[in-house]
């Protein structure tokens, strides 16, 4: 992590590190690596939104410890001291709504000072309140859930993050009023760009069936490896 973090900074975008649970070693670990943000999964109160913040924030706001030779290099050359002064503002904390109890004290959650961002987990968000996402549609009582968390962090000030499959639904959530809202994961988008490349340079399955049935014929043309196998 510490060399990822380094890296996304040194190309001038924030790095933003999602930790595995709502931890106050893992919060320190991301943050004093130079993470500008964290992403926290499976909130469930306001209390652990509380306790995510005392973790996140350096005294009087928290009680992160401060010390660490890394991070002041990860906001273009800070000194401890300016680190130190400007981190509980600069520093994002988003926090993942995907869970019932977290749909059900949204609201709290939303008002906790120190949290900035409420991010829904549409997947697992439905899978939690029984409305499972299976083919790629969203019941209405989802659509309705994910309304009800924006509507609270705007409510309260605060920024509102989804994840998305595709450009277009990354599109109508945009237009939705979300303000942080993914485009692609590397999962998805890397198979199917790579998919889509090979089956245009093969061609069409008769283009391929022809060729091959042409090679079969004539002994001239066949498939082969890139050793001629």
């Amino acid at each position: 992590m510490h060399e990822a973090v380094a890296a996304v900074a040194a190309c001038g975008v924030s790095p933003v590190v999602r930790i595995a649970a709502n931890e106050s070693w893992m919060v320190k670990r991301a943050l004093d690596a130079g993470a500008h943000g964290i992403v926290v999964p499976l909130l469930y109160t306001p209390e652990d939104a509380r306790k995510l913040v005392q973790s996140a924030k350096f005294p009087p706001v928290g009680q992160r410890g401060f010390g660490s030779p890394f991070p002041m290099e990860r906001f273009g050359g800070q000194t401890s001291a300016e680190y130190l002064q400007q981190a509980n503002d600069a520093l994002v904390t988003v926090v993942q709504i995907e869970t019932k109890e977290a749909l059900e004290n949204v609201d709290a959650i939303a008002k906790v000072p120190g949290i900035d961002v409420l991010l829904v987990g549409p997947f697992d968000l439905g899978n939690n309140i029984g409305h499972p996402i299976l083919d790629g549609t969203m019941h209405e009582d989802l659509k309705q859930a994910i309304a009800k968390i924006h509507k609270a962090a705007v409510d309260n000030d605060k920024k509102t993050g989804i994840y998305s499959t595709s450009g277009d639904q990354a599109r109508q959530f945009a237009d939705q009023g979300f303000h942080m809202v993914s485009v692609a994961a590397d999962m998805i988008a890397l198979p199917s760009y790579l998919s889509s490349a090979l089956s245009s340079a093969k061609g069409s399955y008769v283009h391929s069936a022809l060729n091959i049935a042409k090679g079969a014929v004539s002994g001239a043309a066949k498939m082969t490896g890139p050793y001629g196998r």
